[in-house]
């Protein structure tokens, strides 16, 4: 089922090279609204949903009962606002986040190169460092591939969970010695310049808040919508206040 233009549902249902959505995913529709529920996408449980206000919320609602409350539903913010005032048990995330895109490559980058065995196994140290809980991390599932500045000790980005219409960039993280060169930005530029000439377009999610993070996807050339995220607020999801959080959203701790 096509599911439109909208880039949260492109890359949610993980269209493979066959043109057939990713496994497990399923595509669900009434009137203006489509929903994509995707396990373990960036990875949680989510379901991509768009629409207007009235067709949405009957279809989340039937969508949910089908899936289980380990999906969580995102999508626009006001969308989802309304969705959690209108499906009892539904509470919001634990705050709104950019989801970011672009179709233009941002253009060629020096000093970073897509890392080796080696890269990775720095990079993983990177993370055990700086960014523990990440979703993207090397050997986790969905994870294709990792940029690095200086072999991955001091800068990565991560090509995950892409779709064949849709790259997607998670997983970015400095070294904090190395914070203030430009690194950050430079190994996410080379991610999202592959991804864009290889998928059509990339997107990421990153954190409202994070506004330094935030100008320099601008500065590539993406742009964002305020987008929101719900979860059951009860134990029937195991709600902690984590779990309706994109992979991209969290930022590393201070290390």
């Amino acid at each position: 089922m096509d599911v439109g233009g909208a880039g949260h549902l492109v890359w949610a249902r993980q269209t493979g090279a066959d043109g057939r959505p990713g496994p497990g995913v399923r595509v669900f529709r009434s009137g203006s609204a489509v929903a994509v529920a995707a396990p373990g996408l960036s990875g949680r449980d989510r379901i991509a949903v768009s629409g207007r206000t009235e067709d949405a919320l009957s279809l989340v609602q039937d969508v949910l009962a089908e899936t289980g409350p380990t999906y969580r539903p995102f999508g626009d913010a006001a969308l989802i606002d309304a969705l959690v005032r209108g499906i009892p048990g539904l509470v919001p995330g634990p705050g709104a986040f950019l989801w970011m895109e672009t179709a233009e490559p941002p253009g060629p980058v020096t000093g970073v190169e897509w890392l080796d065995r080696d890269g990775e196994r720095r990079a993983r140290a990177l993370f055990d460092l700086c960014f523990p809980d990440s979703y993207a991390q090397p050997g986790l599932p969905g994870v294709r591939r990792w940029a690095g500045a200086d072999g991955g000790a001091l800068a990565v980005a991560a090509d995950a969970w892409s779709a064949a219409d849709c790259g997607f960039m998670a997983g970015v993280v400095t070294h904090p010695h190395a914070r203030g060169r430009g690194l950050g930005a430079a190994v996410s530029r080379f991610v999202l310049d592959a991804l864009v000439r290889r998928h059509g377009r990339a997107a990421l999610m990153v954190d409202a808040t994070n506004t330094a993070a935030i100008a320099v996807h601008e500065r590539a050339g993406m742009r964002g919508r305020l987008f929101g995220a719900a979860g059951w607020g009860d134990d029937r999801g195991g709600h902690d206040g984590s779990l309706m959080s994109p992979s991209a959203v969290k930022e590393p701790r201070a290390c």
